[in-house]
C-alpha cells in the first residue's frame, strides 16, 4: 500500500494510464482506451490523481447532463423552476487504481468534482451519477447524495449544498 499523497489534475497525454487497474475492466478499458476521445470531441473532462509524482491513483469524468424535473423528489421539484429539465453535472465514472484503496481517494475524487462543478461559472442544480449497483449507490449515498424515486442507481446532490458547506467552512477559519 502506498502513503504517497495525491496530485489532482486534468488528464494529459502525459499520463500513462496503461498500468491503471481499478478491477473493474469496463471501466479500466474506457481509460486507457477511450477518454482522450471523449475529451478531444468534448463530450467529457478527465481528471487524475497523481502519486508519487505521475503515477494515476484514481481518475473520474465530468460532462454536463440534465435531470428531468419529474424524476426529482416531489419536494425538491416543487422548489425548483417549472423547465422540463433541470441542469446538472453528471460524473460518468470514478475509479481508483486497488494498489491505492482504502485510503480515502475515492471520496477525495468525488469532493473534488463537487467543488469543480459548485465553483463553475456555468449554472448547474446538481451533480449527478448514474452508480453501477448497490455497493457504488451506497458510497454516493455516504456522500449526501439522494437516489431518484424511480431509479435507485441515479443520484444526485444539489450543488447549493456543496456551496452552502464551503460558506460555513470559511466562516469557521
Amino acid at each position: 500500500m502506498s502513503s504517497a499523497p495525491f496530485r489532482l489534475a486534468p488528464l494529459d497525454t502525459a499520463h500513462d494510464r496503461t498500468a491503471f487497474n481499478c478491477g473493474s475492466e469496463p471501466l479500466d478499458r474506457y481509460f486507457r482506451e477511450h477518454v482522450t476521445q471523449d475529451i478531444r470531441r468534448r463530450v467529457a473532462a478527465c481528471f487524475v490523481a497523481l502519486a508519487d509524482g505521475q503515477r494515476i491513483a484514481g481518475y473520474y469524468t465530468l460532462a454536463s447532463a440534465s435531470l428531468m424535473l419529474a424524476d426529482l423528489p416531489a419536494s425538491i421539484g416543487k422548489k425548483l423552476p417549472r423547465y422540463p429539465t433541470v441542469p446538472a453535472v453528471r460524473m460518468g465514472r470514478l475509479a481508483v487504481d486497488q494498489v491505492f484503496k482504502g485510503q480515502g481517494l475515492g471520496g477525495a475524487l468525488l469532493a473534488d468534482a463537487l467543488d469543480r462543478a459548485a465553483g463553475s461559472d456555468i449554472a448547474a442544480y446538481a451533480l449527478m451519477v448514474d452508480a453501477k449497483d448497490e455497493a457504488a449507490a451506497a458510497f454516493y449515498q455516504h456522500h449526501g447524495f439522494i437516489a431518484l424515486p424511480d431509479m435507485s442507481l441515479t443520484l444526485f446532490l444539489p450543488l447549493a449544498t456543496v456551496q452552502a458547506s464551503r460558506k460555513t467552512e470559511n466562516r469557521a477559519r
